[in-house]
Protein backbone atom coordinates (compact mmCIF):
# COMPACT_ATOMS: atom_id res chain seq x y z
CA UNK A 1 0.00 0.00 0.00
CA UNK A 2 0.94 3.57 -0.77
CA UNK A 3 1.34 5.81 1.99
CA UNK A 4 -1.59 8.02 2.79
CA UNK A 5 -1.30 11.58 1.37
CA UNK A 6 -2.25 14.15 4.33
CA UNK A 7 -4.88 16.97 3.47
CA UNK A 8 -4.96 19.05 6.41
CA UNK A 9 -4.46 19.30 10.30
CA UNK A 10 -6.36 21.79 11.82
CA UNK A 11 -7.87 22.21 15.86
CA UNK A 12 -11.61 21.92 16.56
CA UNK A 13 -12.77 23.36 19.53
CA UNK A 14 -15.86 23.73 21.41
CA UNK A 15 -18.44 25.26 19.39
CA UNK A 16 -20.48 27.07 22.16
CA UNK A 17 -17.43 27.75 24.51
CA UNK A 18 -16.83 31.15 25.08
CA UNK A 19 -13.97 32.38 26.83
CA UNK A 20 -15.04 35.20 29.33
CA UNK A 21 -11.47 36.04 30.25
CA UNK A 22 -11.43 33.72 33.64
CA UNK A 23 -9.53 30.96 34.22
CA UNK A 24 -10.38 27.30 32.95
CA UNK A 25 -11.69 24.49 35.16
CA UNK A 26 -9.56 22.67 36.56
CA UNK A 27 -10.33 18.86 37.31
CA UNK A 28 -7.72 17.32 40.02
CA UNK A 29 -7.13 13.57 38.99
CA UNK A 30 -7.67 10.57 41.15
CA UNK A 31 -5.26 7.41 41.24
CA UNK A 32 -6.99 5.72 38.75
CA UNK A 33 -6.25 8.54 36.39
CA UNK A 34 -2.72 8.86 37.73
CA UNK A 35 -1.29 5.82 37.04
CA UNK A 36 -1.61 6.02 33.65
CA UNK A 37 0.90 8.66 33.08
CA UNK A 38 3.64 7.05 31.38
CA UNK A 39 1.57 5.26 28.94
CA UNK A 40 0.46 5.58 26.06
CA UNK A 41 -3.12 6.97 24.59
CA UNK A 42 -6.15 4.98 23.76
CA UNK A 43 -6.82 4.28 20.36
CA UNK A 44 -9.80 3.05 18.48
CA UNK A 45 -10.66 3.19 14.58
CA UNK A 46 -14.13 2.59 12.77
CA UNK A 47 -14.29 1.60 9.13
CA UNK A 48 -17.17 2.72 7.10
CA UNK A 49 -18.26 2.37 3.45
CA UNK A 50 -18.87 6.02 1.95
CA UNK A 51 -21.75 7.64 1.83
CA UNK A 52 -23.91 6.50 -1.04
CA UNK A 53 -24.83 9.84 -3.92
CA UNK A 54 -28.08 9.45 -2.68
CA UNK A 55 -27.46 10.76 0.75
CA UNK A 56 -26.42 14.37 1.68
CA UNK A 57 -23.06 13.18 1.83
CA UNK A 58 -21.90 13.23 -1.71
CA UNK A 59 -19.13 14.75 -2.08
CA UNK A 60 -16.03 14.20 0.41
CA UNK A 61 -15.90 17.45 1.01
CA UNK A 62 -18.87 17.44 2.57
CA UNK A 63 -18.35 14.53 4.75
CA UNK A 64 -15.13 16.14 6.21
CA UNK A 65 -16.61 19.86 7.32
CA UNK A 66 -19.63 17.43 8.83
CA UNK A 67 -17.68 15.57 10.72
CA UNK A 68 -15.48 18.41 12.03
CA UNK A 69 -19.09 20.21 13.15
CA UNK A 70 -20.45 17.70 14.48
CA UNK A 71 -17.00 17.04 16.52
CA UNK A 72 -17.32 20.69 17.59
CA UNK A 73 -20.87 20.40 19.23
CA UNK A 74 -20.32 16.94 20.88
CA UNK A 75 -16.93 18.96 22.45
CA UNK A 76 -19.96 21.62 24.31
CA UNK A 77 -20.81 18.51 26.44
CA UNK A 78 -16.72 16.87 26.60
CA UNK A 79 -15.22 19.87 27.36
CA UNK A 80 -12.27 18.12 28.89
CA UNK A 81 -11.53 16.46 25.91
CA UNK A 82 -10.55 19.92 24.08
CA UNK A 83 -8.04 20.64 27.28
CA UNK A 84 -4.48 19.92 28.38
CA UNK A 85 -3.20 18.34 31.26
CA UNK A 86 -2.09 20.92 33.85
CA UNK A 87 1.18 20.12 36.12
CA UNK A 88 1.02 22.26 39.18
CA UNK A 89 3.84 22.56 41.25
CA UNK A 90 3.12 22.50 45.30
CA UNK A 91 5.56 25.25 46.86
CA UNK A 92 5.80 23.58 50.28
CA UNK A 93 7.26 20.40 49.03
CA UNK A 94 8.71 18.61 46.30
CA UNK A 95 5.90 17.46 44.59
CA UNK A 96 3.20 18.49 41.54
CA UNK A 97 -0.50 18.07 40.98
CA UNK A 98 -1.74 16.85 37.85
CA UNK A 99 -5.40 18.63 36.56
CA UNK A 100 -7.30 18.71 33.35
CA UNK A 101 -7.67 22.27 32.26
CA UNK A 102 -10.48 22.75 30.47
CA UNK A 103 -9.13 25.51 28.30
CA UNK A 104 -10.52 24.74 25.22
CA UNK A 105 -7.40 24.60 23.89
CA UNK A 106 -9.18 22.17 20.91
CA UNK A 107 -8.49 18.79 19.44
CA UNK A 108 -6.17 18.16 16.39
CA UNK A 109 -8.00 17.04 13.31
CA UNK A 110 -6.11 15.33 10.18
CA UNK A 111 -8.03 15.02 7.05
CA UNK A 112 -6.11 11.98 5.15
CA UNK A 113 -6.13 10.46 1.71
CA UNK A 114 -5.42 6.72 0.83
CA UNK A 115 -5.72 6.88 -2.68
CA UNK A 116 -4.75 3.28 -3.39
CA UNK A 117 -6.30 1.34 -0.72
CA UNK A 118 -9.79 -0.25 -0.32
CA UNK A 119 -11.92 -1.64 2.04
CA UNK A 120 -11.04 -5.09 1.43
CA UNK A 121 -7.23 -4.04 2.08
CA UNK A 122 -8.14 -3.76 5.42
CA UNK A 123 -10.90 -6.75 6.06
CA UNK A 124 -9.70 -9.20 3.86
CA UNK A 125 -5.70 -9.53 4.97
CA UNK A 126 -5.47 -12.53 7.89
CA UNK A 127 -2.95 -10.29 9.68
CA UNK A 128 -3.88 -6.28 10.57
CA UNK A 129 -1.94 -4.76 7.43
CA UNK A 130 0.96 -2.58 8.65
CA UNK A 131 -0.01 0.21 6.88
CA UNK A 132 -3.00 0.74 9.01
CA UNK A 133 -0.94 2.03 11.53
CA UNK A 134 -0.83 5.33 9.68
CA UNK A 135 -4.83 6.09 10.01
CA UNK A 136 -4.09 6.53 13.47
CA UNK A 137 -3.28 10.45 14.18
CA UNK A 138 -0.43 10.97 16.80
CA UNK A 139 1.51 8.39 16.63
CA UNK A 140 2.71 6.99 20.17
CA UNK A 141 1.79 9.86 22.50
CA UNK A 142 2.82 8.94 25.95
CA UNK A 143 -0.16 10.43 28.31
CA UNK A 144 2.36 13.00 30.36
CA UNK A 145 2.78 14.88 26.88
CA UNK A 146 -0.94 15.84 27.53
CA UNK A 147 0.79 19.36 28.98
CA UNK A 148 1.78 20.44 25.43
CA UNK A 149 -0.30 18.36 22.84
CA UNK A 150 -4.37 17.94 22.26
CA UNK A 151 -5.60 15.27 24.85
CA UNK A 152 -7.43 13.75 21.57
CA UNK A 153 -6.89 13.43 17.87
CA UNK A 154 -8.81 12.41 15.41
CA UNK A 155 -7.78 11.41 12.10
CA UNK A 156 -10.11 10.62 8.78
CA UNK A 157 -8.85 8.63 6.22
CA UNK A 158 -10.31 8.73 2.80
CA UNK A 159 -10.06 4.89 1.00
CA UNK A 160 -11.17 4.34 -2.48
CA UNK A 161 -14.52 2.74 -1.70
CA UNK A 162 -14.54 4.19 2.52
CA UNK A 163 -14.06 6.39 5.42
CA UNK A 164 -11.68 5.29 8.40
CA UNK A 165 -12.37 7.49 11.33
CA UNK A 166 -9.88 6.92 14.31
CA UNK A 167 -9.16 8.62 17.74
CA UNK A 168 -6.60 8.91 20.21
CA UNK A 169 -7.42 10.22 24.00
CA UNK A 170 -5.31 10.64 26.66
CA UNK A 171 -5.63 7.22 28.92
CA UNK A 172 -5.45 9.81 32.21
CA UNK A 173 -9.16 10.58 30.96
CA UNK A 174 -10.92 7.91 30.21
CA UNK A 175 -10.99 4.05 29.43
CA UNK A 176 -12.82 2.62 27.04
CA UNK A 177 -16.93 3.40 28.69
CA UNK A 178 -16.16 6.65 28.31
CA UNK A 179 -14.50 6.59 25.11
CA UNK A 180 -17.16 4.85 23.58
CA UNK A 181 -19.88 7.42 25.21
CA UNK A 182 -18.56 10.40 23.60
CA UNK A 183 -18.18 8.10 20.24
CA UNK A 184 -21.96 7.77 20.37
CA UNK A 185 -22.46 11.45 21.09
CA UNK A 186 -20.53 12.83 18.12
CA UNK A 187 -22.23 9.90 15.94
CA UNK A 188 -25.10 10.65 17.27
CA UNK A 189 -24.82 14.80 16.23
CA UNK A 190 -23.68 13.83 13.05
CA UNK A 191 -26.36 11.54 12.37
CA UNK A 192 -29.47 13.51 13.91
CA UNK A 193 -28.10 17.71 13.04
CA UNK A 194 -25.52 20.24 14.78
CA UNK A 195 -28.17 21.54 16.89
CA UNK A 196 -29.58 17.67 17.91
CA UNK A 197 -28.16 17.34 21.74
CA UNK A 198 -27.07 14.03 22.50
CA UNK A 199 -29.10 12.39 25.36
CA UNK A 200 -25.81 10.73 26.82
CA UNK A 201 -23.32 13.83 26.50
CA UNK A 202 -25.34 15.85 28.07
CA UNK A 203 -25.36 13.56 30.86
CA UNK A 204 -21.42 13.19 31.38
CA UNK A 205 -20.15 13.85 34.54
CA UNK A 206 -16.28 15.10 35.00
CA UNK A 207 -15.75 15.00 38.46
CA UNK A 208 -13.46 12.76 39.68
CA UNK A 209 -14.45 9.87 42.10
CA UNK A 210 -12.88 9.95 45.76
CA UNK A 211 -14.09 7.75 48.96
CA UNK A 212 -15.80 9.34 51.49
CA UNK A 213 -12.64 10.16 53.81
CA UNK A 214 -9.57 12.20 54.67
CA UNK A 215 -7.79 11.71 51.13
CA UNK A 216 -6.16 15.63 50.76
CA UNK A 217 -6.97 16.64 47.58
CA UNK A 218 -5.69 17.85 44.91
CA UNK A 219 -3.51 14.43 45.44
CA UNK A 220 0.59 15.43 45.41
CA UNK A 221 2.67 13.10 43.66
CA UNK A 222 6.67 13.01 43.27
CA UNK A 223 6.20 13.80 39.49
CA UNK A 224 9.66 15.47 38.78
CA UNK A 225 10.97 12.14 40.21
CA UNK A 226 8.76 9.54 38.60
CA UNK A 227 9.72 11.73 34.87
CA UNK A 228 13.40 11.34 35.69
CA UNK A 229 12.86 7.90 36.64
CA UNK A 230 11.22 7.27 33.47
CA UNK A 231 13.73 8.71 30.99
CA UNK A 232 16.42 6.58 32.80
CA UNK A 233 14.46 3.65 32.47
CA UNK A 234 13.78 5.03 28.50
CA UNK A 235 17.23 5.11 27.93
CA UNK A 236 18.32 1.32 29.17
CA UNK A 237 14.76 -0.42 28.43
CA UNK A 238 14.96 -3.65 26.19
CA UNK A 239 13.32 -3.09 22.85
CA UNK A 240 10.56 -5.75 21.88
CA UNK A 241 10.78 -7.73 19.25
CA UNK A 242 8.76 -8.25 15.89
CA UNK A 243 5.34 -9.20 16.18
CA UNK A 244 2.21 -9.38 14.21
CA UNK A 245 -1.77 -8.52 15.23
CA UNK A 246 -4.19 -10.83 13.89
CA UNK A 247 -8.31 -11.24 14.94
CA UNK A 248 -10.17 -13.93 16.04
CA UNK A 249 -13.75 -14.12 15.84
CA UNK A 250 -15.71 -15.78 17.82
CA UNK A 251 -19.44 -16.25 17.36
CA UNK A 252 -22.35 -16.78 19.72
CA UNK A 253 -22.63 -20.49 19.45
CA UNK A 254 -19.52 -21.17 20.02
CA UNK A 255 -18.73 -19.03 23.02
CA UNK A 256 -21.70 -21.18 24.95
CA UNK A 257 -20.10 -23.91 24.38
CA UNK A 258 -16.77 -22.47 25.65
CA UNK A 259 -18.35 -21.52 29.09
CA UNK A 260 -20.51 -24.21 29.50
CA UNK A 261 -16.72 -26.57 29.02
CA UNK A 262 -15.30 -24.59 31.36
CA UNK A 263 -18.09 -24.41 33.62
CA UNK A 264 -18.39 -28.35 33.61
CA UNK A 265 -14.70 -29.13 34.61
CA UNK A 266 -14.98 -26.93 37.86
CA UNK A 267 -19.03 -28.32 39.00
CA UNK A 268 -17.25 -29.98 41.82
CA UNK A 269 -15.97 -26.60 43.22
CA UNK A 270 -18.55 -24.33 44.60
CA UNK A 271 -17.74 -20.96 43.42
CA UNK A 272 -20.08 -17.74 43.86
CA UNK A 273 -20.39 -16.74 40.35
CA UNK A 274 -20.80 -18.72 37.45
CA UNK A 275 -17.57 -18.92 34.87
CA UNK A 276 -18.81 -15.89 32.00
CA UNK A 277 -18.48 -16.21 28.80
CA UNK A 278 -15.32 -13.69 28.10
CA UNK A 279 -13.79 -15.35 31.35
CA UNK A 280 -14.03 -19.24 29.03
CA UNK A 281 -12.65 -17.33 25.47
CA UNK A 282 -10.02 -15.73 27.46
CA UNK A 283 -8.62 -19.03 28.89
CA UNK A 284 -9.51 -20.62 25.44
CA UNK A 285 -6.83 -18.51 23.46
CA UNK A 286 -4.58 -18.58 26.47
CA UNK A 287 -4.01 -21.96 26.72
CA UNK A 288 -3.60 -22.19 23.05
CA UNK A 289 -1.07 -18.90 23.07
CA UNK A 290 0.94 -20.89 25.64
CA UNK A 291 -0.34 -24.61 23.97
CA UNK A 292 2.17 -23.20 20.70
CA UNK A 293 5.21 -22.04 22.17
CA UNK A 294 6.77 -25.56 22.96
CA UNK A 295 7.18 -24.19 26.93
CA UNK A 296 8.84 -26.53 29.91
CA UNK A 297 5.71 -27.90 31.28
CA UNK A 298 6.77 -27.03 34.81
CA UNK A 299 7.23 -23.30 33.83
CA UNK A 300 4.93 -21.07 35.24
CA UNK A 301 2.87 -18.85 33.07
CA UNK A 302 1.27 -14.98 33.92
CA UNK A 303 -1.88 -14.03 32.33
CA UNK A 304 -3.10 -10.15 33.88
CA UNK A 305 -6.36 -8.79 33.23
CA UNK A 306 -8.25 -5.74 33.99
CA UNK A 307 -12.48 -5.23 35.67
CA UNK A 308 -14.06 -1.97 36.35
CA UNK A 309 -14.87 -0.54 39.79
CA UNK A 310 -18.64 1.01 38.07
CA UNK A 311 -20.72 -1.85 39.92
CA UNK A 312 -18.28 -2.43 42.72
CA UNK A 313 -18.75 0.67 44.78
CA UNK A 314 -21.55 2.36 46.51
CA UNK A 315 -20.09 4.76 49.20
CA UNK A 316 -19.84 7.13 46.73
CA UNK A 317 -21.43 5.39 43.66
CA UNK A 318 -19.95 5.57 40.27
CA UNK A 319 -22.55 7.37 37.93
CA UNK A 320 -22.98 4.94 34.59
CA UNK A 321 -22.28 8.58 32.95
CA UNK A 322 -18.64 9.43 34.62
CA UNK A 323 -16.09 10.15 32.37
CA UNK A 324 -12.88 8.92 33.83
CA UNK A 325 -11.31 5.69 34.62
CA UNK A 326 -12.68 3.10 36.59
CA UNK A 327 -10.66 -0.21 35.62
CA UNK A 328 -8.80 -2.30 38.28
CA UNK A 329 -5.18 -3.74 37.40
CA UNK A 330 -5.97 -7.37 39.08
CA UNK A 331 -3.62 -9.59 40.83
CA UNK A 332 -2.73 -11.38 37.90
CA UNK A 333 -3.03 -15.44 37.54
CA UNK A 334 -0.41 -17.68 37.19
CA UNK A 335 -0.36 -21.19 36.14
CA UNK A 336 2.15 -23.71 35.60
CA UNK A 337 2.28 -25.08 31.90
CA UNK A 338 0.60 -28.18 32.62
CA UNK A 339 -2.12 -27.42 34.55
CA UNK A 340 -3.23 -24.59 32.23
CA UNK A 341 -2.58 -26.70 28.93
CA UNK A 342 -3.91 -30.02 30.30
CA UNK A 343 -6.94 -31.68 30.86
CA UNK A 344 -9.55 -29.58 32.38
CA UNK A 345 -6.96 -26.89 32.39
CA UNK A 346 -9.60 -23.92 30.56
CA UNK A 347 -12.36 -24.73 33.96
CA UNK A 348 -9.17 -24.42 35.90
CA UNK A 349 -7.80 -21.06 34.44
CA UNK A 350 -11.24 -19.53 34.31
CA UNK A 351 -12.03 -20.61 38.37
CA UNK A 352 -8.93 -18.38 39.31
CA UNK A 353 -9.61 -15.64 37.15
CA UNK A 354 -13.23 -16.26 38.45
CA UNK A 355 -11.97 -16.23 42.30
CA UNK A 356 -9.83 -12.78 41.56
CA UNK A 357 -12.60 -11.24 40.16
CA UNK A 358 -14.98 -12.19 43.43
CA UNK A 359 -12.00 -10.84 45.61
CA UNK A 360 -12.20 -7.12 44.27
CA UNK A 361 -14.62 -6.28 46.85
CA UNK A 362 -15.78 -2.55 47.67
CA UNK A 363 -13.23 -2.42 50.84
CA UNK A 364 -9.88 -3.45 48.52
CA UNK A 365 -11.17 -1.29 45.68
CA UNK A 366 -10.80 1.34 48.41
CA UNK A 367 -7.69 -0.14 50.52
CA UNK A 368 -5.64 -0.08 47.40
CA UNK A 369 -7.12 3.33 46.07
CA UNK A 370 -5.90 4.97 49.69
CA UNK A 371 -2.64 3.29 49.26
CA UNK A 372 -1.79 4.88 46.00
CA UNK A 373 -2.42 8.29 46.97
CA UNK A 374 -0.11 7.38 50.22
CA UNK A 375 2.44 5.93 47.57
CA UNK A 376 2.27 6.25 44.06
CA UNK A 377 3.00 4.21 42.01
CA UNK A 378 3.01 4.41 37.93
CA UNK A 379 2.27 1.57 35.34
CA UNK A 380 4.96 1.31 32.72
CA UNK A 381 5.04 -0.84 29.32
CA UNK A 382 7.85 -3.17 28.76
CA UNK A 383 9.24 -5.57 26.68
CA UNK A 384 7.45 -8.95 27.60
CA UNK A 385 8.00 -12.80 26.10
CA UNK A 386 5.28 -14.77 25.79
CA UNK A 387 4.94 -15.69 28.98
CA UNK A 388 3.09 -13.35 30.23
CA UNK A 389 -0.21 -11.57 28.37
CA UNK A 390 -3.31 -8.99 29.39
CA UNK A 391 -6.42 -8.04 27.99
CA UNK A 392 -7.57 -4.61 27.06
CA UNK A 393 -10.94 -3.14 25.67
CA UNK A 394 -13.93 -4.80 26.60
CA UNK A 395 -17.23 -6.31 24.22
CA UNK A 396 -19.63 -4.72 26.80
CA UNK A 397 -18.56 -1.63 24.70
CA UNK A 398 -20.00 -2.09 20.97
CA UNK A 399 -18.62 -0.07 18.69
CA UNK A 400 -20.58 -1.73 16.03
CA UNK A 401 -23.26 0.37 16.81
CA UNK A 402 -21.88 4.13 16.12
CA UNK A 403 -23.46 5.20 12.65
CA UNK A 404 -23.07 8.73 12.07
CA UNK A 405 -25.63 8.96 8.99
CA UNK A 406 -24.12 6.33 6.88
CA UNK A 407 -24.57 2.90 8.39
CA UNK A 408 -22.45 0.83 10.73
CA UNK A 409 -18.86 0.14 10.65
CA UNK A 410 -17.29 -2.58 8.13
CA UNK A 411 -14.52 -3.14 10.88
CA UNK A 412 -13.16 -1.90 14.00
CA UNK A 413 -9.38 -1.87 14.41
CA UNK A 414 -7.14 -0.85 17.25
CA UNK A 415 -4.16 1.56 16.72
CA UNK A 416 -0.13 1.12 17.13
CA UNK A 417 -0.47 2.34 20.50
CA UNK A 418 0.45 0.14 23.75
CA UNK A 419 1.12 -2.68 20.72
CA UNK A 420 4.39 -3.67 21.55
CA UNK A 421 4.09 -6.17 23.88
CA UNK A 422 1.90 -9.75 23.95
CA UNK A 423 -1.80 -8.24 24.56
CA UNK A 424 -5.72 -9.23 23.71
CA UNK A 425 -8.19 -7.04 22.86
CA UNK A 426 -11.64 -8.15 23.23
CA UNK A 427 -14.60 -6.26 21.87
CA UNK A 428 -17.89 -6.80 20.69
CA UNK A 429 -17.94 -8.47 17.32
CA UNK A 430 -20.09 -7.56 14.53
CA UNK A 431 -22.77 -10.12 14.93
CA UNK A 432 -24.87 -9.98 17.94
CA UNK A 433 -23.59 -11.71 20.93
CA UNK A 434 -20.06 -12.46 19.37
CA UNK A 435 -16.73 -11.42 20.01
CA UNK A 436 -13.70 -9.85 18.04
CA UNK A 437 -10.14 -10.66 19.66
CA UNK A 438 -7.26 -9.03 18.15
CA UNK A 439 -4.26 -10.16 19.57
CA UNK A 440 -0.83 -8.58 19.39
CA UNK A 441 1.99 -11.55 19.18
CA UNK A 442 4.67 -12.95 17.54
CA UNK A 443 4.36 -14.62 14.05
CA UNK A 444 5.79 -17.26 14.65
CA UNK A 445 2.90 -17.99 17.62
CA UNK A 446 0.22 -16.99 15.63
CA UNK A 447 0.79 -18.86 12.88
CA UNK A 448 0.87 -21.91 15.21
CA UNK A 449 -2.40 -21.12 16.73
CA UNK A 450 -3.89 -21.26 12.83
CA UNK A 451 -2.68 -24.56 13.09
CA UNK A 452 -4.44 -25.47 16.39
CA UNK A 453 -6.80 -27.53 15.38
CA UNK A 454 -8.56 -27.85 19.00
CA UNK A 455 -7.94 -23.65 19.06
CA UNK A 456 -9.31 -23.31 15.36
CA UNK A 457 -12.70 -25.25 16.05
CA UNK A 458 -13.71 -22.50 17.22
CA UNK A 459 -12.83 -19.67 15.88
CA UNK A 460 -14.92 -18.39 12.85
CA UNK A 461 -14.09 -16.01 10.04
CA UNK A 462 -15.46 -12.39 10.80
CA UNK A 463 -18.72 -11.45 9.54
CA UNK A 464 -16.37 -8.27 7.65
CA UNK A 465 -14.56 -10.76 5.85
CA UNK A 466 -14.88 -12.95 2.64
CA UNK A 467 -17.80 -13.12 0.66
CA UNK A 468 -19.78 -10.06 1.05
CA UNK A 469 -17.28 -7.50 1.36
CA UNK A 470 -16.02 -9.15 -1.82
CA UNK A 471 -19.52 -8.41 -3.84
CA UNK A 472 -19.85 -4.72 -2.77
CA UNK A 473 -15.72 -3.91 -3.64
CA UNK A 474 -16.53 -5.49 -7.27
CA UNK A 475 -20.28 -3.51 -7.49
CA UNK A 476 -22.34 -6.37 -7.52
Amino acid sequence: MEAIRLISTTTVQARSHVNNGESPQLIDLNPWDLQYLLLEHGQKGLLYHKPTSSSSFEHAETVIQHLKDALSSALDFYLPLAGRLAVIANEDDDTSSVFVSCNNAGVSFVHAIAENTTIADIVEPTYVPPFLCSFFPTGNLNNFEGTRVPLMAVQVTELVDGIFIASSTNHCLADVKPGWDFWNAWAEISRNGLNHIASDSQLATFERWFPHGQIERPLRIPYKEIMENYRKGSTNSVQPGPFSRRIFHFKREKIAELKAKANSEVEDVVISNKISSLQAVLGHVWRSAIRNQNLDPEEEVTYGFLISARSRVSHPPIPDNYFGITVQFMTPVTMKVRDLVGDGGLGKFALEMNEAISSCTEEKIKKDFEAWAQNPKMRSQRAINGRFMATSSSPRTNFYDIDFGWGRPEAVRLGPANAKVWKLAADAGAEEGSFDFEMCASHETLEAMARDSEFMSMVSPSASMGYPITLRRLGQ
